[in-house]
Parts: C-alpha cells; sequence; structure tokens
C-alpha cells in the first residue's frame, strides 16, 4: 500500500506541474560564487576538494524604488552579498561576543559542548562540538590529525602553527579586498612589534552595500611573524571601502585612562575589536553603527572598584596542541592590560584578549575620512549606569551592539540591537534594546529597552538574551529571543513606542508551531519580514529549517497582510523538472524596500526528484546564495505550497547532505539558534 501512495502522490506532482506551469511568486536568481579561497593555499593534511559552502549576508538598499511586485523593478542591480566558508568558524565573526554568550568563556572543546548541552539540549552536542572546534570533516577519533577544515583550534593555534583564510566576503560573488591585507593600513602603536605579514591570512564577511560607493563588514587581523610567534594586531575590526579605499574603523572610546592605569587603553587601541553591522546614507555620509571595544572584560573593575579576573577566558596550551610545548599563564594574560605599553605582540595570552563592548557609530565620508562616537551612554568603566565586571559574576561584562540601522520619518537614525540590564541587581544579561538621536547630534543617543523581553519577568528567568536584528522607517524592529537554557529562539516584531513586543508564534502559529525556533533577520519599509524557521520537531536533534517571509503591514502583491509563507512555497512554480525545483530556500537575511530577498539556499544540480519541503537529491547537493526577485503581476493564485513530505523527515538518501547538512546549519541558522 505505500508504494500505491508514493506512485499516486507522484504522479498528482506531474499533473500539477503540467497545469500550472511557471506560476510562481518570486523567481530564484543564482548568485555567482568565485570566492578564491578554493584557488589559496591550505593546511598539507585537510581535506582536498570539498567545496565551499556559500551564505548570503545581505541585499543592497532599493531606496525608493517601486516594488518588483507592480512591474517596474530594476532587481539586476540589487547587489547581494555573502561569504564563503571552508569550513567552521569556532566562533563566529560576526558575533560580538560567542554565541551572544555573555560570559565569552568558549575557549575550547569542552566549552562548545557544555554551551551546546545547555543551551540546545541535542544528542549530537559531541558531535556539533568537535566540528566546530575541529572543523569540517574532521577525522572521527583521529582528531587531532589537522583533517578538519576551520574549526577554533586552528584560529588559536595560529601562534604555534600558522593561519590559512577560512572565510571570505563577497559582493555578487566577487571577493573583497579589504584593509587588513596591506601592512600599510595598520596603525597601532605597537605596530612595530608585529613583524612581517602574512599573506592570505585573514577572514572577512560583507556586511552590506550602499549606493555605488561603499562596501562594509567586518576583517580580522592578517597574521604576522615575529621572533616570539605568529600574533594578530587584533582578532577583529569593522571595515568600509569606498572609491578604491580601505578604511578600518578603530575603536571609539576617547578614554586615555583606566582607574589610573594607561596601558588598558593602549590594549583597547591596539587590539580592541570593532564590528560593522549595517549602514545607512546620511546627509551624504555613510552612517555605520556596529560595537565598539573599550575595556578588557578578562580583568577588570567591578562597581565596588574591586579587580576581578576570570581564568576560563584563557584555554589551556594542551587543550589547543596537545601535549604543547607551551604553556598558557593567566598572569601573562593580565599583564596584557596592566602592562600594556610593553610589547603585546610578544607573548600568546595576548591573543585571547576579551573585551567589553559597547554600541557606536562611525561616519564615512567618500574620500575615506572618518569621525566616530559610542551610541552606548557613558565613560572610563562605567556604560549605562554598569561598570565593565559584574559584582557578582566575574564572568559577565557589559556588552551593546548596534546590529542595524534606519533613518525614520523625521530623517533621524534609529539604531537596534541590544544592551546590558543588571537584572534585579542579581547578574548582567543582554537585552534588546532601541537607540535613538537627531541627524544634527549624534553624540547623544537615548537607550530604550524593547517592553515584552525582560529577561526575568517573574520568578523564573525566561530568556538567556533578547537581540533586535532589523528595523525599517517606521521604526518597526524586529529581533529574537533565546529562551532560558533549551528553551527554543522567538522571532518577535515591535513598533517603537507602542505596546509589548509580539512573537511569531502567537502572530503566525500555523507557520511558527510551538516550540520551533526561529529568527527575523530583516525587515523592510513596507513592513516585511524575512528570516528562518523551523520545519520540524528537534527530537533531540538540531532541527532543519526554512526561510519564511511575513507581512506585519499591508498587503505585498499577491501576499495578504498578516500573512507568513515558507519561500519555498513561493518559488514553487509547480514543475518537478524546473529550475525552480533545483532549489530548497533555508534562510533569508535581507530584503529591500522593492521585495528583493537575499537567501542562502541548497541547490540540487538536476533538480530535486519532487515537489516537497525535503525532497531527495540523487546528484550533487550545494549550499549556494540567490536572490529572490518578486514576479510582476503575481496574484494569490499562483501561491502554490509545497507537496506533503513522502518520507519521514529525518530519512535522507543519494546525495542527501549529511554532515553537511549539520556543518551548514553553523554558517546560518545554527548562529542565531542559541
Amino acid at each position: 500500500m505505500p508504494h500505491k501512495m508514493l506512485k499516486l502522490s507522484t504522479l498528482a506532482i506531474l499533473i500539477a506541474g503540467a497545469s500550472q506551469a511557471n506560476a510562481a511568486v518570486y523567481t530564484v536568481v543564482p548568485v555567482d560564487q568565485n570566492s578564491t579561497l578554493k584557488d589559496q593555499p591550505y593546511f598539507d593534511k585537510a581535506q582536498s576538494g570539498a567545496p565551499l559552502l556559500y551564505s548570503s549576508t545581505g541585499i543592497q538598499d532599493s531606496g525608493t524604488d517601486a516594488s518588483c511586485f507592480s512591474g517596474d523593478c530594476t532587481s539586476e542591480t540589487y547587489k547581494v552579498t555573502s561569504e564563503a566558508h571552508r569550513g567552521t568558524e569556532g566562533t563566529p565573526i560576526a558575533d560580538t561576543t560567542p554565541y551572544n554568550q555573555n560570559s565569552q568563556d568558549i575557549t575550547n572543546q569542552y566549552q562548545l559542548q557544555n554551551y551546546c548541552d545547555n543551551n540546545l539540549g541535542y544528542g549530537t552536542c559531541d558531535i556539533w562540538a568537535e566540528s566546530q572546534f575541529f572543523g569540517r570533516d574532521y577525522a572521527d577519533n583521529d582528531e587531532w590529525n589537522g583533517q578538519g577544515l576551520g574549526g577554533l583550534q586552528k584560529k588559536q593555534a595560529a601562534w604555534v602553527n600558522g593561519y590559512h583564510s577560512n572565510s571570505q566576503g563577497l559582493v555578487d560573488g566577487a571577493p573583497v579586498n579589504t584593509f587588513a591585507e596591506d601592512d600599510a593600513k595598520y596603525d597601532g602603536t605597537q605596530k612595530v612589534n608585529l613583524g612581517a605579514i602574512v599573506a592570505n591570512t585573514t577572514d572577512s564577511t560583507v556586511k552590506g552595500t550602499v549606493g555605488t560607493d561603499f562596501v562594509y563588514g567586518i576583517t580580522s587581523s592578517a597574521l604576522f611573524e615575529n621572533a616570539s610567534g605568529k600574533p594578530r594586531a587584533f582578532s577583529k575590526r569593522g571595515f568600509v571601502n569606498t572609491n578604491g579605499k580601505s578604511v578600518q574603523l578603530a575603536p571609539v572610546s576617547s578614554i586615555t585612562s583606566v582607574a589610573g592605569n594607561e596601558n588598558a587603553a593602549t590594549l583597547v587601541s591596539n587590539m580592541g575589536q570593532t564590528q560593522a553591522n549595517d549602514a545607512v546614507m546620511l546627509d551624504g555620509k555613510l552612517l555605520v553603527v556596529g560595537s565598539s571595544s573599550y575595556a578588557a572584560s578578562f580583568y577588570a573593575q567591578d562597581r565596588d572598584g574591586d579587580y576581578r579576573d576570570d581564568e576560563n577566558k584563557l584555554p589551556n596550551a594542551d587543550d589547543i596542541l596537545k601535549d604543547s610545548p607551551q604553556n598558557l599563564d593567566f598572569n601573562r594574560l593580565k599583564s596584557c592590560t596592566a602592562n600594556a605599553s610593553e610589547n603585546l605582540y610578544s607573548n600568546w595570552e595576548c591573543q585571547f584578549s576579551t573585551f567589553a563592548n559597547e554600541a557606536a557609530y562611525w561616519l564615512v565620508n567618500a574620500d575615506g575620512t572618518v569621525t566616530s562616537h559610542a551610541i552606548t551612554a557613558g565613560s572610563d568603566n562605567n556604560r549605562d549606569g554598569l561598570a565593565v565586571i559584574d559584582k557578582d559574576n566575574d564572568s559577565l561584562s557589559f556588552q551593546a551592539s548596534a546590529q542595524a540601522v534606519a533613518l525614520d520619518t523625521n530623517g533621524d537614525p534609529i539604531a537596534v540591537g541590544y544592551s546590558t540590564t543588571d537584572v534585579k541587581n542579581d547578574y548582567y544579561a543582554m537585552q534588546a534594546a532601541y537607540f535613538t538621536a537627531k541627524a544634527g547630534n549624534l553624540a547623544s543617543w537615548t537607550r530604550t529597552m524593547i517592553p515584552g523581553l525582560d529577561i526575568e519577568p517573574g520568578d523564573d528567568r525566561d530568556f538567556t538574551y533578547t537581540i533586535a536584528n532589523g528595523v525599517n522607517n517606521s521604526s518597526v524592529i524586529v529581533g529574537d529571543a533565546k529562551g532560558n537554557g533549551e528553551k527554543p529562539q522567538r522571532a518577535f516584531v515591535y513598533k517603537a513606542g507602542q505596546g509589548n513586543a509580539q512573537f511569531f508564534d502567537q502572530l503566525a502559529p500555523s507557520l511558527f508551531f510551538k516550540d520551533s525556533n526561529s529568527n527575523a533577520a530583516a525587515i523592510n519599509n513596507n513592513d516585511q519580514v524575512v528570516g528562518w524557521v523551523d520545519i520540524e520537531s528537534s527530537n533531540g536533534k538540531e532541527a532543519r529549517h526554512r526561510a519564511f517571509t511575513y507581512i506585519n503591514g499591508t498587503a505585498q502583491g499577491p501576499l495578504k497582510a498578516g500573512g507568513a509563507w515558507m519561500l519555498d512555497d513561493l518559488t514553487n512554480d509547480g514543475v518537478v523538472n524546473s529550475i525552480a525545483n533545483s532549489y530548497r530556500i533555508v534562510d533569508a537575511t535581507g530584503i529591500n524596500n522593492a521585495g528583493v530577498i537575499a537567501a542562502t539556499a541548497y541547490y540540487c544540480h538536476g533538480g530535486y526528484e519532487n515537489l516537497s519541503k525535503l525532497a531527495h537529491c540523487n546528484g550533487t547537493e550545494q549550499q549556494v546564495v540567490v536572490k529572490l526577485v518578486p514576479k510582476a503581476g503575481a496574484t494569490a493564485e499562483d501561491i502554490q505550497p509545497r507537496v506533503k513530505d513522502e518520507e519521514p523527515p529525518f530519512k535522507r538518501s543519494g546525495g542527501s547532505l549529511g554532515i553537511l547538512a549539520l556543518t551548514a546549519l553553523g554558517f546560518i541558522g545554527f548562529r542565531r539558534r542559541k
């Protein structure tokens, strides 16, 4: 009987394809994949021939262009930003703190697994942790042989073993070069101590492109080599490329001393991290928002003025190199801030410096000149009324970041992200917030916590953290709230000044089922939201998910107000052997005002076997980047939900992803599934 049902359902699919050819709401446009990582050298023992993994990061703003649903669309001009990876990151470059964990105590394989066990609860946390630490396609039962691609271990061992680039930022598939590849662009006060720059050792991601002049993102420092080892100048910095120039975004803090210690400022200015997360044009200049280090978080003062240290922020050398000939000493790490006027790049320990970070902005001219300032209020050791270190928990430090920015209807900037709160005067936690300022006075911002997202509203802690990811010109904000412990991550939407945040599992429960995980990544000025949501229960495993869109405002073409759809359904043209059926849309990371979406997809060469969401690929399946363009004149009748899956969701065969799927989740949804 099951075989007869399979044949009948397959026949039904073929009939549907014949009668509804080429009907769909979005056209899938593949984006070129031309990363030069595949041509760069890598570790000799690592896997060879493994395909790069590509993930979208955003879509170029369309300004006042009309919606593509109206038929007056210039979608080919909208560039897609993305990143290519050889393998796993270990700790994502796009995260201000690893996996949005305030403690920053994720420095070895054990801590990776502990994070997974405590926050995700999968039965496969040991496999995930090994992959994040040793790299993609690591050798099971022989992990230390260096076979894996990427991984935290290779980053940490760079001081001894060297390093090769693992990630590269792209615009329409073309690699983006940054200042970090040119030793002349490094200007720290201890630059002379770095040594000689080593080629092909930076990791980068492009977060966006604005107009024809600006590209921005985040890059690691290149590796250098001196008599002591192979240091990086810093772990990561924001950058802006404009008119043939690549500009680094330096830490914005203007402090000259911390509790009388000028060395602390030296550490921040030389090794502090910054991030360029989003940008918008303001009076002819690029307003970039992100985060900026202002103090060390491994050894600093609490509100009582007591110095506190956290030895968990420094791994054991044997955890990195296995029977290491060197050791790592926390007292030497403390000297990186206490005696930073000496050579920061002579001790391996300084490479593990962690920081308290504040929300910040940089205003960049087309000629590359930069002015900057903190968005977070405060100075010296104080930010938003809090000290660097939690008085009761020396592993917790102040953290704030601006994740997105827009100009409101008055032309004034509104930035969204998160800031630290002292929950019930008991512990520091990161809570979703928005920041407002007047266009003529960017030195003064007002922070407002988003209501309805309190970390501990009652006797029990509801959330580990909450974060705002996107905002539009109507001050409508979207983001995520990670449930405490193993509770799910829930996407939310909120309009500034109106009531409480609303969760998508309450607004559209048929798509966002109970206990599903979800991420709201972006929203355009038409109140159309994109992101991802689980499509199955986890059952102790990392659940697969797919990209969605939700209309929070007025109808957009065939998409009704208040409706939510899987993008797989909106790209379905009902034809098994069509180009559209060669893709499954996994994650949507950006949407512009014309309705064009940047997304990450699985691509099956030759097409999937049928039209279902989890159809088998008997050929080669790859992770790629696509642009989804609304079809002019599309109607609600063109929406064809994909058929119910014929196989149990965890069953895969043929060219199924297997471990690739688990790895890929680390670059898309898993980084927001915290």
